[in-house]
């Protein structure tokens, strides 16, 4: 089954697109072929450190040239990747790279000031160093069943758990992915997306390398910087959160941004208006956003010609290959080959997520619409009731976020005495909008949603609480 594996589809990439570039990072402009080679080599390092088929290595750095050559080739070694998200304190990653049995850590020192480290036996490489280029040329040869990384989730409903995916899985959806946004060979993609996150190292490294398109890796959100990188290497596809494409509106008039195609948006809501924008000011000609999880990959997307409402308002429709329902108390269910095969070394917590029939119990809540197009209400541990009726932050969210003062705003329940639970809205102002007290916003809300759902309280932040992916931390809200 080798031309199911990664390091396969890499080492392809060098041959079918050659001295294409394929990675541009600051000085460093590397070549399909020039990266197959270095990933080669780096196999090699990793061997002669004693890397074996199927033994797991951390890699616990931001975004670089360096981490793919190191990714790559410690699959072409045969090794198991563990990601370690760069935000981690030295016991979380502790955590994470002594349950998963890594053989060694690669780390990038002194990253945003962090100290990388790694729990006592464990021989710590450093990612700058001369290691990648220390090894003789290998190819070590892995099936598509094979376990290819791991991929801890984030924690936030409790300790975090081990996704193993496969080879053939992450070639799968990510080849789903390519076809249906429409990377293409010539494309250069800026990712900003964490590589530890599945849609950094997926839906960014391994969809460019096998549709040909540039890789510029961006280690820190940045907006002036992401901004330069536009203009100065002509960079086509950009995914990034509102806040980015609110920056891009506010600087369309001072920078060159004629390059751009495409745009992937998601871990926010989104204002219709904010998509309208997007199309009618600045020159991408798709706009996409989409659901995934780590434990199944990119399970729905958007599709070119949807309106603005559709990308603004759902997560678009199930991919090829995957089937999504709605269970009776609200649940989105997935079933499909990508699927992760378990989590690591926790069949009980494996054995409640997979049921009996293959489906995936996501956690969230969603609603299926007209043309099959989901739309996610919110997680299932976040939803409240209200007097009897349920309550769904992400609704709320919606509606809140129609408000032109409203750039940025989380829903949690909060404790009643007469209702049981009720709303209560963290809202991040526009700049222009920052005297908009809370009662007129509770105000424009009661005629705009039903009177259960509307916040009783209001509390105004700088900005909300995200974790390194993007995702609110709403218990540290609560």
């Amino acid at each position: 089954m080798a031309e199911l594996t990664i390091p396969r589809m890499v080492l392809g990439a060098g041959d079918r697109f050659g001295d294409a570039e394929a990675v541009v990072a600051g000085p460093l402009r590397l070549s399909f072929a020039e990266l197959g080679e270095r990933v080669r080599v780096a196999a090699g390092a990793f061997a002669s450190a004693g890397v074996s088929r199927g033994d797991r290595v951390a890699l616990w750095a931001p975004n670089s040239a360096e981490w793919i050559i190191a990714a790559f080739g410690l699959l072409t070694a045969g090794g198991t990747l563990v990601t370690v998200n760069t935000r981690f304190k030295e016991a979380e990653a502790a955590d994470i790279i002594t349950r998963s049995g890594a053989k060694a850590v690669l780390v990038q020192k002194d990253f945003l000031g962090l100290d990388f480290a790694a729990p006592p036996g464990v021989p710590v490489l450093d990612l700058k160093s001369d290691f990648l280029a220390s090894g003789s040329p290998l190819l070590r040869e892995v099936s598509g069943d094979d376990v290819s990384d791991i991929i801890f989730t984030s924690g936030t409903t409790g300790r975090a758990k081990g996704v193993m995916m496969t080879h053939a899985q992450n070639l799968r959806w990510t080849r789903a992915w390519c076809d249906t946004v429409g990377l293409t060979e010539g494309d250069r993609y800026l990712i900003v997306n964490p590589f530890f996150h599945m849609f950094g190292y997926k839906a960014g490294c391994i969809t460019s390398l096998m549709s040909g398109a540039t890789i510029l890796p961006v280690p820190v959100f940045d907006v002036p910087k992401v901004l330069e990188l536009v203009e100065r290497e002509k960079v086509t596809v950009l995914p990034g959160p509102p806040t980015l494409y609110h920056s891009l509106l506010a600087a369309r008039d001072r920078r060159d941004l004629s390059s751009l195609r495409l745009a992937v948006t998601g871990a926010a809501d989104i204002p219709v208006e904010l998509i309208r924008r997007i199309s009618g000011e600045l020159p991408f000609r798709d706009i996409f956003t989409g659901y995934g999880l780590t434990e199944a990959g990119t399970v729905t997307l958007s599709r070119p010609g949807d309106s603005f409402d559709d990308i603004a308002t759902t997560v678009g429709t199930p991919c090829d290959g995957y089937e999504v329902r709605i269970a009776d108390d609200g649940e989105v269910l997935v079933r499909s080959p990508c699927v992760m095969k378990g989590y690591l070394d926790d069949p009980a917590a494996t054995a409640e997520a997979i049921d009996a029939e293959g489906w995936l119990h996501t956690g969230d809540l969603g609603h299926l619409g007209d043309g099959g197009r989901l739309r996610i209400l919110g997680r299932k541990k976040d939803m409240f009731i209200v007097g009897g009726f349920n309550a769904y932050p992400a609704e709320i969210e919606g509606f809140l976020l129609e408000h032109p003062a409203v750039a940025q705003v989380a829903v949690i329940g909060v404790p009643d005495e007469r209702l049981g639970q009720v709303a209560k809205a963290f809202v991040v102002r526009h700049s222009q909008a920052a005297g908009i007290p809370a009662e007129d916003l509770i105000a424009w809300s009661r005629t705009r949603m039903a009177g259960y759902k509307v916040p009783r309280y209001v509390t105004f932040l700088d900005a909300l609480p995200l974790n390194a992916t993007g995702k609110v931390m709403k218990d540290h809200l609560r």
